[in-house]
């Protein structure tokens, strides 16, 4: 019998943009996989009139990266790829979301291929609020891989 051992926490992961770790980060939300699903209309040697559904193509998706905001020039002049320069090509980049244990110990990955910034949300600044400042961003990928 296989040893499951303990489930995982979700306040022990890293996020790394190609093979630099960002710094920061708060929360990753949106980690999914999803295929078409195509219909298809068949007539069966009986003659009776049948829909199957088959998987059609792997779709890409959007992840969320919730980060405090600071003084991260790589993640930041990434950010400044898509949007002032809209070097998109340059832009793309490999994103690495990793859930380690308590020894800090890769547990589970799940890589972006291809990705890149969508969309920016600055800071909420309020007078008298001393929470801190973050930033968020939306992440478009072409495939995502688990390991």
């Amino acid at each position: 019998m296989a040893e499951t051992g303990d489930t995982f926490v979700t306040h022990r992961f890293q996020v790394e943009l190609g093979k630099a770790r960002v710094e920061s980060v708060q929360e990753v939300s949106g980690l999914t996989v999803e295929l078409d699903a195509i219909e298809v209309t068949q007539v069966t040697p009986t003659g009776e009139y049948i829909i199957r559904k088959i998987p059609g193509a792997r779709k890409g998706g959007e992840v969320t990266i919730t980060r405090g905001l600071d003084k991260s020039s790589a993640f930041t002049e990434w950010i400044k790829d898509t949007y002032e320069k809209g070097a998109i090509n340059t832009a793309r980049q490999n994103i690495s979301v990793i859930v380690v244990d308590a020894e800090n110990s890769e547990q589970r990955r799940w890589d972006l291929s291809n990705a890149w910034v969508s969309r920016w949300e600055g800071p909420s600044l309020r007078a008298g609020d001393t929470s801190p400042a973050t930033e968020k961003i939306t992440i478009v990928f072409e495939e995502i891989t688990s390991s």
